[in-house]
């Protein structure tokens, strides 16, 4: 009955056994499948880890090309900022000299016809002064021809007569008087208006040099602000076509930016996916390995539980002997992984024959 019983015992180990070879080879072809993906993965990734690599490395220079452009554009911009600056303050220190000019021409036109006004005065004061002269002149001689004219009485003719020599030295001298007071008068007056005259002659002159430069520096002025306006057109237009084109280069380098963030964020995504798939095939990989490991250990242990078997069946054994195989734990140490797996190993004990 105990042989009976130790064979059937034999028999449930073999089938055990059995089965055990069965799941290792299972799990050897599982091993190897996975393996194979793991290896396909890996062969997988490198060329596109390093496409993408490549792909950042692009975008950066390209960023770096385009910010080098963003700073040569914006220092473009600020000079003709500064130049358009000093150009608007020089066109208004023109445009205020061009006032000052035009202030002073309102002046000088002032003088000039103050000065024609008080030559007009002089000159109707000239032909009033030889208008009075003239007439002056008509009534002595009108009262010279009445004195001469008038008849005189028999009594006065005597006295007439003794009187004519005073008379007509009286009337000459007074004759002498005014020709001389109007000759006085008369040169008095054409002295004052020729020193009238040439002083508003000087002055004439003066105003009109005067409006001369400042027409001629008007001119000049005008020119300038001409050209400083041309200028300051051409600058402006300059200046709007750069902050357009800036605005659009941002506009496209900020989508394209975005896309390639986008691509970068995307790869990224994709590349840390990989790593956990690979780190989870790992952890698979490495599971497998120690459950093959304890399965070797247990095979190893079930041989040598046969072998000693079958050395007890072929040796008589003594009613109270009795065998014991003992293992300790063991603790195998898979060379990728720190893991540790805990295998512990059935004792069987035979006493008398009975398990």
């Amino acid at each position: 009955a105990a042989r009976g019983a130790e064979r059937e015992e034999l028999a449930a180990l073999n089938d055990r056994f059995a089965a055990f070879l069965e799941r290792v080879r299972a799990l050897e072809q599982q091993n190897g499948t996975l393996r194979a993906a793991l290896g396909r993965a890996t062969a997988a990734t490198g060329p596109r880890t390093g496409l993408v690599q490549g792909e950042l490395r692009g975008l950066r220079e390209r960023l770096q090309r385009l910010g080098r452009d963003r700073d040569r554009l914006q220092a473009e911009r600020d000079g003709l900022a500064t130049d358009l600056a000093a150009l608007r303050q020089r066109l208004e220190d023109e445009t205020q000299k061009r006032e000052d000019a035009e202030k002073s021409l309102v002046l000088f036109r002032k003088d000039v016809d103050h000065a024609t006004l008080s030559r007009l005065e002089l000159e109707r004061k000239v032909e009033l002064l030889m208008d009075e002269i003239g007439f002056l002149k008509k009534l002595h001689e009108e009262e010279l021809r009445d004195l001469e004219g008038s008849g005189p009485s028999p009594a006065g003719l005597a006295e007439a007569e003794v009187c004519k020599p005073e008379l007509t030295a009286a009337l000459r001298e007074i004759r002498t008087q005014y020709e001389s007071i109007a000759v006085k008068n008369l040169q008095e007056a054409e002295e004052w208006y020729k020193s009238k005259f040439a002083d508003l002659s000087d002055a004439a002159n003066h105003n009109h040099e005067a409006l001369r430069l400042a027409k001629q520096e008007m001119n000049e002025s005008r020119r300038q602000i001409q050209s400083l306006t041309c200028e300051v057109d051409g600058l402006k237009g300059v200046n709007e076509v750069l902050q357009r084109q800036m605005r659009e280069m941002e506009d496209e380098f900020g989508e394209e930016i975005g896309n390639y963030q986008d691509v970068v964020g995307r790869l990224e995504q994709e590349i840390q996916q990989m790593k956990e798939e690979m780190a989870r095939h790992l952890r698979e990989y490495q599971d497998l390995l120690n459950v093959k490991m304890a399965l070797d250990i247990e095979i190893a242990t079930y041989r040598k539980l046969l072998e000693g078997e079958e050395s007890r069946i072929t040796i008589p054994l003594h009613p109270s002997a009795s065998f014991s195989v003992r293992s300790s734990v063991l603790e195998p140490q898979p060379p990728e992984s720190p893991a540790r797996r805990m295998v512990l190993i059935k004792t069987i004990e035979t006493r008398d024959g009975q398990v």
